[in-house]
């Protein structure tokens, strides 16, 4: 049994029948689509809604999360296993209230952790069962053996694509990686497609299409479809300013979107979609029927 194995059975031994936090994943097949600015904005506008959140950047190395809210943690992740800190003390308050948890750089992997290790890990992160209503994890990209085990432990998994063809490639890499993995299949965790920069819903579902339609065909699985981020020259200005755009321009078009995508997480249920069949169908696997 390898440390990512013995992770999941710690996990499930030490899991509480009832959890009280939901946790959204939010992840992609490739860096660069915007994944850290989905995750901050839907926390801001799960806070607007009156629940209580924290992000948990998991994308080791990097400090996308602190830098967008312009808040530098005292302590991280690797101070809590290897610095005896407590689960409160690695928590950072960010604005509005959200707090976020810091990955930091000192940890590698899960495969780098003792089996106590492990169990230190485990026990002190479901404090934050008590601590949220609301827990988002930001992911790396691409398929290491770190993302996937963060994302086969979320019940709920925001995959998030452009239309770029590189960006749904990789989403389907990464598709494949998880359906290929026998606890991914038997768990069947919901993994939510969110379109983003895109010009029109039509464009949104468009892409969504492509990639259910060989997740389907080949994979022998089915994806829901979340919604989209429009592509917003005001988004774009936010990143630049290094803001949240929910939070300097809350009435900006991609701020409404984030606000209607919490609103489609919180309530359980998915985006409108109306069922296409034709030419896409087919178009999408000549796009992928050779990776």
């Amino acid at each position: 049994m390898d440390q990512a194995e013995k992770l999941r059975d710690i996990v499930k031994k030490n899991q509480k029948t009832t959890p009280k936090a939901r946790i959204f994943t939010v992840t992609s097949g490739k860096g660069g689509v915007g994944k850290s600015n989905v995750a901050v904005n839907l926390a801001i506008q799960m806070k607007k809604r009156g629940k209580r959140v924290i992000i948990f950047d998991a994308d080791f190395g990097l400090a996308n999360v602190e830098i967008m809210f312009g808040a530098i943690p005292k302590f991280n992740l690797s101070d809590l296993i290897y610095r005896e800190k407590s689960i409160k003390d690695i928590i950072t308050p960010g604005p509005m209230g959200i707090e976020f948890i810091s990955g930091g750089s000192g940890i590698t992997g899960v495969n780098n952790l003792s089996k106590e290790q492990l169990k230190f890990l485990v026990g002190n992160l479901e404090q934050l069962d008590e601590l949220a209503d609301v827990i988002i994890v930001d992911t790396g990209a691409g398929i290491s053996d770190n993302v996937l085990e963060f994302v086969m432990a979320s019940p709920e998994i925001l995959l998030l694509v452009t239309s770029e063809p590189s960006s749904l490639t990789d989403a389907y890499s990464l598709l494949k990686a998880l359906h290929r993995n026998e606890e991914f299949r038997r768990v069947k965790s919901k993994v939510k497609v969110i379109s983003n920069r895109v010009l029109s819903e039509e464009e949104g579902v468009g892409i969504y299409e492509k990639l259910n339609a060989v997740v389907g065909q080949f994979l022998n699985g089915d994806l829901e479809y979340l919604g989209i981020i429009p592509r917003d020259a005001l988004l774009e200005k936010a990143v630049c300013q290094q803001q949240p755009v929910s939070i300097l321009y809350p009435d900006a078009k991609s701020s409404r979107a984030f606000d209607q995508l919490s609103g489609y997480l919180l309530d359980g249920v998915a985006a409108p979609i109306e069922e296409k069949r034709g030419i896409v169908h087919l178009l999408s696997r000549f796009i992928f029927q050779r990776n």
